[in-house]
This record gives C-alpha cells, structure tokens and sequence, in this order.
C-alpha cells in the first residue's frame, strides 16, 4: 500500500469511550471517512511525569491517562496525523481536562484537533463530519493551503436551510445563487441555473465544481464534481479568503439552520473546531421562528433587532426551541416591543453560542461570522458584545461554503492543466 492509499490515522484520547457504548460508533465513523482510530501507547512512567508535568489535579485514572497520551503526541514520541478528544458530557472534570489538553496540543503543535462531550445515544453519523474534518486536512493540506482561486470553477452549497452556489473566475466571484432547500436536486439545479445566468457563462465553461453541505454526496454525484467535502473545512477556508485573514489566527463562526461552527483558524487552516449544539434553539432556525412570530420575513428581523439596544432584559429561552418559543409568546403579552423580541432573541442565540461552541475553540482575532445568520445585524451585534470585541462579516459572508468550494476546487484547474 502507497503511503497516498494509507488511512489518515487518528489518536483517540477519550475518557468514558468503552463504558458508555460508543466505542462502536467512533469506530465506524471513523472507518466512513478512510480514518484508523488508534490510542497512543504509553508507559506508567510517562503517566506519571505526564500528571506532574500538566499540574491540573486530577483525579480520574483514565483522565491522567489521556493527559499522558496528549503529551506524547506533542512531544513526536508518537505520531498522529489527527486528534480526536471526547468526554462524557456528564462529568465536570473531564470537561476541564478536555479543554486543557485541546488548548495544550494546539498551542504546541501543528496537528488538526476536534473534542466534544458526548452522551450514550451519541452514533455514527453524529461523528461523521467531525472525523471526515480530521481527515480531510490530513489527505488535502496541500489543497485546502490554497489561497488564490484559478480558472472558472463553481462551489455549491447544499445546506439544510438554503441551497447556494458561486462561480469564480480568476479570483473574482462572478456568479451567485441562492434558493431555499426543498428537493435537494431541484434546488441545486435551480441555484447553478441562477448562477450561470448572472455570469453569462454556460456549464460546459466551468473547468472545476466543488460541493459541501448536507447534501453533498448528492449534488457532488448528480453535478459529477472533482470534490466533495465536509462544511467545517470548505467554511473555514472561504472565510479567511473573503475577510482577507489567510495569514495569522482567526476564529470563524457558522450559526447555521440546524447546527452551530466554530473554528480555530491558523494560516488558513483549520486548527481545532467544534459543531453541534444542545437544541436548534441555538440556531438560526429560532430565529426564523421569532421572526415568523412577529409577523416579518427573516430578512427583516436584522434591521428590526437593531431598534432596540440590545433586548438583554426581555426574558428568554433558547436552549430548547419549545420553551425558547413559549418565551416568544411570554414576552409578546407581556407588553415588550417588538424590535425588543427581536434583539432577545438574537442575544439569546449568540449566548447559547458562546456557552456551547465557543468555550471549545481558543478565541482569536479577527472574529468572522459567515452564513445566512450572519446578515442579521442584531445576532453580529450581540456576539461582538459578548465576545468584547468587532465582530467581521465579510463580503459574500451568505455564500461561504459554495465560495470555499470554488476556490478548494481550483486546485483540479491546476491538476487537470499539467495532466494535459
């Protein structure tokens, strides 16, 4: 086996794995996406200088065993091209030493980390794009290190809520568009439609196609696209390309229709990231509740939230989206105003945001928040006054995921021109 067929190998450093059921699951996600999960051997001996050395006073055996196998790897005593660290969501120690050892291996190292908090009903697809993450930028970092997009190539982005798709020439975005998600076909055909059309160029013209989002597979079978890749990824790298922030550190925020992105960004590169959420109520799918609660479109609730200054005393709930809607309805009869809703809505969210992903990634400037959520001037607003700091979005931020698979897949230009 050539060292380009060997799966990407990633170390496991968990606590709880085997006793909780979900041994099984991460193994075959990992096995979905090309990936060999392994756990870095290590002696009693470096156990014990590995707890006197890290300081934190543990006292679980296994989280002294992980915190001995995080430095092993740091110190290329062992070697991963991936790190994959989880706890169970339950245990308050285990939530410390994971965030520790996260912060430790990417402060030291240049390996791609993801940790999460998992639960017994955690399965398979759960772990999916997390793991096929890892992967991708241990097979791709020479593609994903790409920061000029070549030629005429086409990203579509086929997201749970909205369907997008952007055209690029020449380091130029010359096509677009967008269309809610329905048929997952139809509305990429209909968005590749909108986007030729605004380009004037005809699909034969279009030298390279790039796919991510839910659906993928799908679209990337049905458009025969060079690549098909994960939304972490593809997202990160299209947001550091349009803030201009491909060099240095960034943190990229993705509040998207069902689930959350946060994203630890080095020199273009994802370093380490996180996705999920307890409830939808932290996404942007409350926010279009609130919105149809008050009677306006989505596209309104931004400019309506920014009539108030802030709404932070408007009681509500965005935790779970039942209660986070009865809190709508609570507020409403209690004589709040509208844009007041409006903006407790969008500081509920970005709170939820912060307590949930962003306690996962180490925060570093520029903050850029992308996807549709981020045209919501009152969500921008009120993470940047949780965060303290100015919040970026970038031009084309709705487009991300179709802008970052127009620029990756560029890289096929390339290939296909020295090929020939």
């Amino acid at each position: 086996m050539s060292a380009k067929d060997q799966p990407v190998r990633i170390a496991q450093i968990t606590c709880g794995a085997e006793y909780s059921g979900i041994q099984n699951e991460i193994t075959s996600a990992a096995e979905t996406v090309g990936a060999k999960m392994f756990y870095p051997d290590v002696a009693l001996k470096d156990v014990k200088r590995a707890y006197k050395d890290f300081g934190l006073p543990v006292k679980s055996p296994d989280l002294k065993l992980a915190i001995a196998r995080a430095q092993a790897i740091v110190e290329g005593r062992i070697e991963a091209d991936g790190i994959f660290i989880a706890s169970c969501f339950r245990c308050a120690e285990a939530a410390i030493v994971r965030n520790e050892l996260r912060r430790y291996i990417v402060e030291n190292s240049k390996i791609p980390v993801v940790s999460y908090s998992f639960n017994e009903r955690t399965g398979a697809s759960t772990l999916l794009t997390r793991l096929e993450a890892l992967s991708t930028i241990a097979k791709r970092r020479a593609l994903m290190a790409r920061e000029v997009q070549v030629g005429t190539t086409m990203g579509v982005d086929s997201g749970s809520s909205t369907t997008k798709c952007i055209i690029m020439q020449d380091n130029e975005i010359i096509g677009t568009g967008w269309r809610p998600t329905t048929d997952v076909l139809k509305s990429s055909d209909e968005v590749i439609a909108l986007a030729l059309e605004e380009s004037g160029l005809k699909i034969s013209d279009i030298e390279a196609v790039g796919t991510t989002g839910y659906g993928r597979f799908l679209v990337g079978k049905h458009i025969k696209a060079d690549l098909i890749q994960e939304e972490l990824t593809v997202n990160s790298k299209g947001a550091v390309y349009l803030a201009n922030a491909q060099k240095g550190f960034a943190t990229v925020i993705d509040i998207g229709g069902m689930d959350n992105k946060a994203i630890s960004v080095n020199d273009g590169m994802p370093g380490s990231f996180t996705m999920g959420g307890i409830c939808a109520g932290a996404s942007g799918r409350f926010l279009e509740m609130t919105a149809k609660r008050l009677g306006i479109d989505i596209t309104e609730l931004g400019a309506l939230s920014m009539e108030s200054e802030g709404g932070e005393n408007v009681p509500m709930n965005s935790y779970c989206i039942v209660f986070g809607t009865q809190s709508l309805v609570n507020a409403l009869a209690a004589g709040y105003k509208p844009a007041d809703v409006a903006a407790a809505a969008c500081h509920s969210v970005a709170q939820q945001v912060y307590e949930q992903q962003l306690q996962e990634v180490d925060i570093k400037e520029p903050v850029i928040m992308v996807g549709g959520s981020s045209l919501i001037q009152g969500l921008v607003r009120a993470m940047g006054r949780m965060l303290k700091t100015e919040v970026v979005v970038p031009p084309h931020s709705q487009y991300i995921g179709a802008v970052g698979g127009a620029l990756i897949s560029s890289g096929f230009v390339d290939k296909k021109v020295k090929e020939a």
